[in-house]
């Protein structure tokens, strides 16, 4: 059965878990974690990635992320092979490092923010990396350290997280810390990371009582979310892909949208396609980065090959390209008015 899509668009919340290939060590020493931290603050700030959460283990990692201005594939992209690439020179390896897919979890945003930043930060006390919660306020490899305030991390939404748990910071860092503390019976929660339905629908109690008065509820093992989130986000994304697909089986490609660009904005193709900051040249490449992306599904990654630019550059251009079509009435497809 092919993979399916990874859901995603700016704002949205996810959480990220990735794991050593047979589940190997990704992480040997703590110069190797360093490294890795040093990656995600290059990238986040970079890219505009707000980062809730996190925890390294020595075979995986766990994020909790909001995507910023480009798409979490490409953030974990970056980070992946670059990470990979020191460690396997470092530590004289080869091979793969990462399972080849990471898992990346589409989050409802009002239960399970909060769950998530608890859940992932007492992975280390859960593995035994360490062994009791005041060992943890100052674990070097968890963000529960940087809401502590005992690790600044300028990378890390740590004020976000505490606004959630009080007005002033001394206040929020008790109340989290006492939320901390009482997560620990719950265990491992295998909801907040586990398959679609009992994922979606909050445990196997709510999946019973589902059964007992016949109801069904939506899910997808790409989400964490209740029936009426997953079922909008899917709706959505369904609404997409048949968009797509109808456009594709139409004609309509990468060439078409280049045509109608160079139409509306009385440029030549070549002229859009030659790399230039001049602002009807920006505007116009921006228009194309919109639709090849958004309204054909082509990737980042084809985009940028076709426009000698880089693929960051490409989703920022996409971006404003959805701005501008908005704020200028423009379609990819030319509507006649009866």
């Amino acid at each position: 059965m092919p993979r399916r899509a990874r859901i995603d668009a700016p704002g949205a919340l996810h959480h990220v878990i990735c794991r050593g290939i047979e589940r190997s060590k990704i992480f040997w020493e703590d110069s190797d974690r360093d490294d890795f931290l040093k990656r995600l603050e290059t990238i986040f700030d970079m890219t505009k990635t707000l980062c809730y959460a996190w925890a390294l283990m020595p075979n995986h990692f766990h994020l909790l992320l909001r995507t910023g201005n480009i798409p979490i594939a490409g953030v974990m992209r970056q980070l992946l092979s670059g990470y990979a690439g020191k460690a396997n020179r470092v530590h004289r390896r080869s091979g793969h490092l990462f399972q080849n897919r990471f898992k990346s979890i589409l989050c409802q945003e009002a239960p399970y923010l909060l769950e998530l930043v608890r859940y992932i930060h007492l992975n280390p006390l859960r593995a035994k990396p360490v062994a009791t919660l005041t060992e943890l306020n100052r674990y070097r490899y968890s963000g529960h350290c940087a809401l502590m305030g005992n690790r600044p991390n300028d990378w890390q939404a740590t004020d976000a997280v505490l606004r959630f748990f009080g007005k002033s910071v001394p206040r929020a860092r008790r109340q989290y810390r006492h939320s901390v503390a009482q997560g620990i019976c719950l265990g491992r929660r295998p909801e907040l990371i586990g398959g679609g339905l009992i994922r979606s629908l909050g445990g196997w109690s709510a999946v019973k009582s589902m059964r007992r008065f016949r109801e069904h509820g939506k899910s997808d093992e790409r989400i964490l979310g209740d029936s009426d989130f997953v079922q909008s986000v899917s709706s959505a994304q369904d609404e997409q892909l048949k968009t797509r697909y109808r456009l594709h089986s139409q004609g309509y490609d990468f060439r078409y949208a280049l045509g109608r660009v160079a139409e509306l904005t009385g440029l030549e193709t070549a002229q859009i396609l030659k790399p230039g900051k001049q602002p009807a040249r920006v505007y116009a490449r921006s228009l194309l980065c919109h639709w090849a992306i958004r309204s054909l599904g082509m990737t980042s990654v084809a985009v940028s090959k076709l426009l000698g630019i880089s693929q960051s550059s490409v989703t920022r251009a996409a971006n404003r390209g959805e701005a501008i079509a908005a704020a200028d009435s423009l379609n990819l497809v030319e509507t006649h008015n009866a």
